[in-house]
């Protein structure tokens, strides 16, 4: 008896099967290229950031510093260079008249010496360096340099200051351009 004739057994399936074509699922070599194309671009991109946001941050730090020195100076000038009302007379015409200046030149002694700026150097932590007395002598350590210019002529319960911070510190804003700068002009009522 043959085993190939005969009935066909249930298991099979009635229909013929048909086969699919086997496809592989995978990235071209083009795709691949052009996906690190992209992300080589986005990355060269974020990369040329990096300078701008780290000057941005380093400028902010530095404004925030300058502020910090301009809020020590206000609570330093309350005992601002004030006239009494003798040398006042001296130096302004009484009453005042807008077409006759006041003579600062008059001014001797102390009251002429605090009329000129002062110049006061900090570190990096705005912490005041060196001394007033040698404006010229920038101590090592110093980030920042603080003008005070005193606006005259100072009442006897009103002085004006013009302060201005700079940095860096061996740089004169009179004689050089200054990396930054920041520029408060106060009032001190007595």
């Amino acid at each position: 008896m043959n085993p190939f004739s005969g009935p066909v057994p249930r298991y099979d399936n009635p229909w013929p099967m048909k086969r699919l074509p086997h496809r592989a699922t995978a990235f071209s070599l083009v795709e691949v290229t052009f996906a690190l194309g992209v992300a080589a671009f986005c990355l060269l991109v974020l990369l040329g950031l990096l300078p701008a946001a780290v000057k941005t941050q380093q400028s902010s730090i530095q404004q925030t510093t300058s502020n910090q020195i301009i809020s020590q100076i206000y609570s330093f000038l309350r005992a601002d260079v004030r006239l009494p009302p003798g040398q006042y007379k001296q130096v302004c015409p009484d009453p005042p008249d807008p077409n006759q200046p006041c003579q600062w030149d008059n001014l001797h002694g102390h009251w002429k010496n605090s009329a000129t700026p002062d110049t006061l150097y900090f570190t990096q932590g705005a912490k005041q360096t060196g001394s007033v007395s040698q404006p010229n002598n920038v101590p090592a350590d110093a980030v920042f340099r603080a003008k005070i210019t005193y606006q005259l002529p100072p009442s006897e319960t009103t002085a004006l200051a013009d302060i201005r911070v700079t940095w860096p510190a061996p740089v004169d804003p009179d004689q050089g351009v200054p990396a930054g700068s920041v520029t408060a002009l106060l009032a001190v009522n007595r």
